[in-house]
């Protein structure tokens, strides 16, 4: 059994952890811990969780704990998945992975030097959805991927939220964002630069809108957008063309509600439609397998830096500041 420990008591943990390891054999969530013992406390009676620990490093040190899930705020991400490995254990990091390239270089230095699994949590990587889009790109049916679009849109109206905190390393890119740039990543099969970008501020240095061109050397173009607060309420899809057909995805981050995947090659169109099982249920599996077995996975520490130079890249050419990491409790 791989026990689980959860660091802070955050919104996405009973979908993206607590929930999936009841649905996963060979994993459970045996610990918590969050800056507010009592909020701790409260979490883990909702949750059933046998121990609550009264700061983040009493769970790191906790040996009854194999594996940590690190849903802090982004600016922590970085600080925290580098001290649970120093105590010797695997971590799911949610994304982005830190707060910057440059910290995620430093991260996956450290990470590398160590026999411990360290993935970051792109959750829409693992569900079958994105493993036949991937597939299909990969077999050339396609043909030459020549233009990539991206959109990750969701309506978030609360401007206090920490998201929008820019000491949290807060911002729509760094949120939904991250998944707009990842996703351009893995259907481009390449590493863009920005050719252009621009934002919408919600107040100084905090985007609520971002829209970018990228391009690969010799290989596809193409637009990103992501957004929690502006007029596309809700966008979330990806888009492949190339020399011979095409490829669109419909809600690859929830294809549990609804999925759909179009494919058309000259005048033949087919349209897919995939299993249910939350994309978070597939991520656990595929956490159990790499920590038990030393199965490969697609969202390493190594991507993740990639990824996290496109963001630096965009938030640059939209004249904004990068994010930089936020000093811990």
């Amino acid at each position: 059994m791989i026990r689980i420990g959860v660091l802070g008591a955050a919104r996405i943990a009973p979908a993206a952890c607590i929930r999936p390891t009841r649905a996963v054999d060979g994993v459970e969530v045996a610990a918590v811990a969050a800056r507010d013992p009592k909020r701790a406390a409260a979490f883990a009676a909702k949750h059933q969780i046998e121990r609550v620990h009264e700061s983040y490093q009493a769970l790191l040190e906790d040996p009854r704990i194999d594996a940590i899930y690190n849903p802090l705020p982004n600016g922590l991400h970085g600080e925290w998945t580098l001290r649970a490995v120093a105590a010797g254990k695997h971590v799911l990091c949610e994304k982005p992975f830190a707060a910057n390239a440059d910290e995620a270089a430093a991260v996956t230095a450290m990470v590398e030097s160590q026999d411990k699994v360290v993935m970051e949590a792109f959750h829409y990587r693992y569900h079958p959805m994105m493993r036949r889009a991937e597939a299909i790109i990969a077999s050339g049916e396609l043909g030459d991927i020549e233009h990539v679009s991206t959109a990750m849109c969701v309506p978030l109206p609360f401007p206090k939220d920490i998201r929008y905190q820019l000491a949290l390393a807060g911002g729509a890119l760094m949120d939904i964002g991250c998944y707009a740039v990842n996703l351009w990543r893995v259907l481009a099969h390449g590493e863009p630069g920005v050719m252009s970008a621009s934002a919408k501020l919600l107040r100084p240095q905090v985007d609520r809108a971002v829209h970018a061109t990228l391009a690969v050397d010799g290989g596809p173009s193409g637009m990103l957008e992501a957004s929690l607060l502006s007029s596309s309420l809700l966008k979330l899809s990806g888009t492949a063309v190339g020399t011979d057909g095409s490829l669109s995805l419909f809600n690859p981050l929830g294809p549990n509600f609804y999925n759909r995947l179009k494919v058309t090659v000259g005048r033949s169109r087919r349209i897919e439609h995939f299993d249910k099982t939350p994309t978070y249920t597939f991520q656990m599996e595929a956490f159990r397998d790499a920590v038990r077995d030393g199965t490969s996975f697609p969202t390493t520490p190594r991507d993740a830096i990639a990824t996290m130079r496109v963001i630096d890249n965009i938030y640059a050419a939209a004249g904004l500041d990068r994010r930089m990491p936020s000093t811990p409790d």
